[in-house]
């Protein structure tokens, strides 16, 4: 009988590089429980492929968990700010939500010391990216730590590790990983501002971002512009 597979939490929000992510964790041997956050964000689909994604992987289980972070505003994405459409520029983007990798790897720490689980993977890099400073390598060494220090867990010698498997990945990077373990882009979602017929609109940071990364890779996006 084969040993059973250590569990793992994947911060699952229904974007590409999350969706990848999730497949390397089970490419990794880890029992896969996938946490997504319902956050208030301007559209549903995101949450949705999130669902299709735990489907088509078939994860050990998926828990969608609601924070409404349209309390605090700050973001287009949580606020009546318009998404900006002009190019990825220098300067951190009004897409930014104040903390959110903070807060979202909190509770995803607090839901793997209660599934026992040691392992949590999460899908940010710094290479193609709109500079966000939650996704840097240093935030997530400087989290680890603080996981470490206050997690009954952690002081019990059993400390979290925090995979990042596309950290220092490019778009173009990603799109090969996604093709590489059969993954289906379409499964994925990565528009800010869906049409109203859940069409990506082609735009956005992150629209701009993934259509150039496929384009690099030589790889069809099955994505609907």
């Amino acid at each position: 009988m084969n040993p059973p597979k250590p569990p793992a939490i994947v911060l699952l929000s229904g974007g590409l590089d999350s969706m990848v992510s999730a497949a390397r964790a089970l490419e990794e041997g880890f029992a896969v429980h996938a946490l997504t956050v319902n956050y208030g964000q301007r559209h549903r689909v995101e949450l949705d492929c999130a669902k299709i994604i735990s489907d088509k992987l078939n994860l050990e289980s998926q828990t969608e968990i609601a924070l409404d972070l349209r309390a605090f505003g700050g973001s287009a994405l949580t606020d009546d700010i318009d998404v900006p459409k002009s190019g990825v520029g220098d300067e951190i983007p009004v897409t930014y939500v104040p903390a959110r990798n903070l807060v979202f790897l909190a509770l995803t720490t607090a839901y793997a010391e209660a599934r026992q689980a040691c392992d949590v993977f999460i899908g940010v890099n710094v290479l193609d990216y709109s500079g966000y400073p939650d996704c840097r390598p240093e935030f997530i060494q400087s989290f680890a730590e603080t996981a470490r220090l206050g997690t009954k867990a952690g002081i019990e010698g059993s400390p979290l590790t925090i995979h990042t498997p596309l950290q220092h990945m490019t778009k173009a990077d990603i799109a090969r990983e996604c093709a590489r373990l059969g993954l289906d882009p379409s499964w994925s979602w990565s528009c800010y501002d869906p049409t109203p017929e859940r069409q990506a609109c082609g735009e956005c940071d992150s629209c701009r971002l993934r259509k150039k990364g496929f384009a690099e890779a030589g790889i069809v996006d099955t994505t609907l512009y």
